[in-house]
């Protein structure tokens, strides 16, 4: 659900420790947890809000709302790379953490306020200040433990409980405050969502300003960034920025976005292509290997972004939620399946690679990524399914299908998302691999981006339909699963281009 970068010392502090890990990592779990909780409150809100809020309920009001969805979800993605700049080179990562998380709380808060402008501007604040934050907490807790450490990548995937954790308990706790807290039964309270994402935002902040001080200084300023008035110029920075991406949230729009996220590529991979060239051969390989597999990734996260849009609408509108005795499932709780799903099958598909790695059969990177593909585009077959031969009386559904569909698109994101980090560790030329994770985020912005304009496609004018969702959820099988076996079968060249990396 969330990305981790690595950046480790030779030496860490000596830390306190707690459960065998540094004191300092449960402070970044916690911080992390609610960030999380307050992102994933939004995400799963947020076209359904606007097409209440603002089209009074119409469903030819679908259409703008997933564009917005897919803008905002590919800024978010592109302003890490921003923020990665920032905490590297002007302020350090707890500068960036904390007025990250502020800026942020800030948006969540301006969201309350029912304003189409006022609803952007709450937007651009949450991309501005998730592009400080997202990138460089991850970059800590790699911090917390010396280069050799062997409990590092346990430490890692700790944190990433945590990540998993927020998101889970955000559209359970969230949902039915909705549902529930609501004096029209038929409706939803999204405003009180906002307002227990912006509380859940300034917990991340609390949190993390009174436990810094474990820390020992990691995270810190490096010298020569000690002067505080940079963090003024990077509040004005921001403060310049927002009126920017409001203005690519509200005029630019998804269809815009194309181009600008297009160029930045270019800039990443020819940057990544001319450092390789003064290596070697191999490390070129190894880059176009790399920059391949992006394009891949790319079409995973199109169709696995729909869960905020099209798989939101079909949830709220093609689903029997009804369950015993007439109580209704929220649509929210749908959103919580994703980080369940990772919580319960991390652990044992990372037991899956290993009996396979102790028998030298455990799948290379492509072919790892050709399986995400395919087991994302199964998750639709199964919705093309049930709406082909599962429409009850009512003209829904059952529960249980879009409940599976998001179970496969979690095995496909568990094949994909952890070894794309790890592939750019290991492909990227050694002094530009934060570039190169910047490449990688590119490649959810994009997908993000793309999302929108096919989930809108799906919508149409007039909203989704039973025939347009079938059209559409067709679609998204075939491309993943086109995509995933033209993957397999261009795999052995991409192993030959990665030159041995596994």
């Amino acid at each position: 659900m969330s990305q981790t970068a690595e950046s480790a010392p030779a030496a860490a502090p000596d830390y306190p420790q707690l459960l065998g890990h540094p004191r300092p990592l449960w402070m970044l779990f916690m911080t992390e947890f609610w960030e999380r909780f307050a992102y994933y409150s939004v995400s799963w809100a947020l076209v359904l809000y606007i097409v209440a809020q603002f089209f009074n309920g119409d469903p030819a009001g679908q259409g703008w709302a997933a564009g917005i969805y897919g803008a905002y979800t590919a800024l978010i993605y592109a302003a890490s790379i921003f923020g990665g700049y920032v905490a590297d080179r002007v302020i350090g990562y707890q500068r960036s953490i904390l007025l990250g998380a502020a800026v942020m709380a800030a948006g969540l808060f301006t969201l309350l306020v029912p304003s189409k402008p006022l609803m952007m501007l709450g937007l651009a604040l949450v991309i501005a200040g998730d592009g400080l934050f997202k990138p460089n907490i991850s970059t800590m807790v790699g911090q917390l433990y010396g280069r050799d450490d062997p409990r590092r990548d346990r430490g890692f995937t700790l944190f990433y409980m945590g990540i998993n954790a927020g998101a889970f308990v955000a559209p359970l706790l969230t949902g039915w405050m909705a549902a529930y807290f609501t004096d029209t039964p038929m409706q939803q309270n999204y405003r009180i969502v906002f307002g227990a994402a912006g509380v859940g935002m300034l917990l991340s902040f609390l949190w993390f300003w009174f436990g810094r001080r474990g820390l020992k200084g990691v995270g810190r300023p490096l010298p020569g960034m000690e002067n505080r008035l940079r963090v003024l110029w990077v509040l004005i920075g921001a403060a310049v920025a927002v009126p920017l991406i409001y203005a690519l949230l509200a005029y630019v729009g998804a269809e815009g976005l194309q181009w600008l996220l297009g160029v930045l590529f270019i800039g990443v991979a020819a940057a990544l292509i001319v450092e390789a060239l003064r290596h070697d051969r191999v490390q070129l390989h190894r880059v176009i290997a790399m920059l391949i597999v992006f394009v891949f990734s790319v079409v995973f996260w199109t169709f696995y972004f729909q869960f905020g849009t099209s798989l939101n609408f079909l949830a709220e509108n093609w689903v029997d939620r009804e369950m015993f005795g007439g109580w209704i499932f929220p649509v929210g709780w749908f959103q919580s399946v994703t980080p369940l799903s990772i919580l319960v099958f991390a652990p044992l598909l990372t037991l899956v690679w290993a009996v396979l790695s102790r028998r030298n059969a455990e799948p290379s990177i492509p072919r790892k990524f050709s399986f995400g593909l395919i087991f994302n585009g199964l998750g639709f077959i199964v919705l093309v399914y049930a709406l082909k031969e599962l429409l009850g009386p009512t003209g829904l559904i059952p529960f249980w299908p879009l409940v599976l569909c998001y179970v496969m698109q979690t095995l496909g994101e568990l094949c994909l998302s952890p070894i794309g980090l790890s592939m750019v560790t290991k492909l990227a030329p050694p002094r530009l691999v934060g570039l190169a994770m910047g490449g990688w985020f590119l490649s959810l912005a994009a997908g993000g981006d793309f999302s929108g304009l096919v989930a809108r496609s799906i919508s149409g004018e007039t909203g989704m339909t039973v025939a347009s969702a079938l059209s559409g959820f067709n679609f998204c099988f075939w491309v993943l699963v086109g995509a995933g076996v033209l993957l397999l079968l261009i795999s052995p060249l991409i192993n030959k281009l990665m030159h041995g990396v596994k």
